[in-house]
């Protein structure tokens, strides 16, 4: 693989900005960064490319750890015929809003479909043209019937550990992260299997009082899902679960940016309280974001785009948003965040909260997944292992 130089560039290392920098790539893995004035003293291969990256940020590419569908296709579709063709065109199509890595999230169904399209996504893993799939998010199907959101009534379903080791095994041990509702019974052994096999537990959907939640933290629910969104609320006489986010900083928490699920001025409580280490942007994009024609369905239903968010045409209930990432880090820059901060958010954070070693940062023997953009939040160019796979205006 020939190497790639991208320089004249201001580098987000992970961990904070550096101007006038460069970035050398070889063999899809970061090879090294160093400052400008070095540039023109390195000695590189001779089949290196060289690109000028215009003073432009490169930043490590970002990372969707819940995400339903996008441009028309998504997990939706994942038990039909074509579901594993659906879930490569997202990796295909996410690619051009600066992901280079995501996790397919599938919504609770049938047992049996559920199995269908569990097998389905994980046989598009190693066949991506675009954003890495590093695994299965499961959105259920063990969730509170109180906090159901837009999921089905038929499809939630008490704990079942044997089903969860069907999951599993359809899934060929590639499940990464589950919601779950804490205060559900037999929570605590759907827990130890979990922890078992690697999986992050995210409590969501769920009703569940503050002990609920210490009990869940016990037994290793660590994770957030949707913070704000479909969990019990905060009370003066019970922190429920939103406060135990709140409360506890062990526990890290996903936030859709959108300032339609969370009000902007909540975020900025979030980070006063929360470090920021431990909050992941997530977009819970539904099938039909950035879809360009045709009728808006998700999960089987169909939707309205409303106000910035898809609604249940049927009651209006919120379906889910139409969030790409690089729109989610300009929202919380203008919320309040540092540039720093947001894009943590965006790469780092879901890397470190999911265990993905060599991703998240651009530090050498990291993995070759950049985003270039620019000051007005465009992306530019995004390269997956190494491999360009957009470049515009550069």
């Amino acid at each position: 693989m020939n190497g790639i130089c991208l320089h004249n560039a201001t580098v987000m290392t992970g961990y904070t900005l550096m101007e006038h920098c460069a970035v050398l790539i070889e063999d899809g893995k970061i090879a090294d960064v160093f400052s400008e004035k070095r540039f023109n003293q390195k000695h590189f291969a001779p089949d290196t490319e060289i690109i000028d990256a215009g003073g432009n940020f490169i930043v490590p590419g970002f990372i969707d750890t819940h995400i339903h569908g996008f441009g028309g296709f998504g997990t939706d579709d994942a038990n039909g015929p074509d579901g594993t063709e659906a879930i490569l065109e997202m990796s295909r199509r996410l690619v051009d809003y600066g992901v280079t890595a995501f996790n397919p999230t599938l919504y609770p169904s049938e047992p049996e479909d559920m199995l269908k399209a569990v097998s389905a996504v994980s046989g598009a893993m190693g066949r991506e043209q675009g954003a890495r799939i590093m695994g299965l998010h499961l959105e259920g199907p063990f969730l509170s019937p109180e906090r159901p959101g837009v999921m089905k009534a038929g499809s939630i379903m008490a704990v079942d550990v044997p089903f969860m080791e069907k999951l599993w095994e359809a899934s060929q041990g590639r499940i990464i992260n589950m919601t779950v509702a804490p205060e559900l019974k037999d929570m605590r052994e759907l827990a130890l299997f979990c922890l078992k096999k690697g999986i992050i537990l995210q409590a969501g959907h769920t009703d569940a009082k503050y002990e609920n939640m210490v009990e869940g933290m016990q037994a290793g629910i660590l994770h957030a899902t949707h913070l704000f969104n479909a969990m019990s609320r905060m009370d003066h006489r019970n922190p429920n679960a939103v406060g135990a986010v709140l409360i506890h900083p062990e526990i890290s928490c996903e936030i859709i940016a959108d300032g339609f699920h969370i009000h902007p001025d909540l975020l900025k409580l979030l980070l006063r309280d929360k470090p920021v280490e431990k909050i992941v942007l997530i977009t819970d994009a539904l099938k039909p974001a950035e879809q360009e024609s045709g009728p808006l369905f998700a999960n089987g239903e169909e939707v309205v785009f409303q106000d910035g968010i898809f609604r249940r045409k049927t009651d209006g209930v919120i379906a889910g948003s139409s969030l790409t990432m690089i729109r989610g880090v300009r929202n919380l820059v203008n919320f309040g965040f540092s540039l720093e901060e947001a894009l943590k958010t965006a790469s780092y954070n879901p890397a470190h909260v999911m265990r993905y070693s060599m991703k998240g940062a651009i530090i050498p023997g990291y993995d070759a997944d950049l985003t270039i953009i620019d000051s007005d939040f465009r992306v530019l160019a995004v390269l997956c292992g190494g491999i360009v796979k957009k470049r515009t205006l550069l």
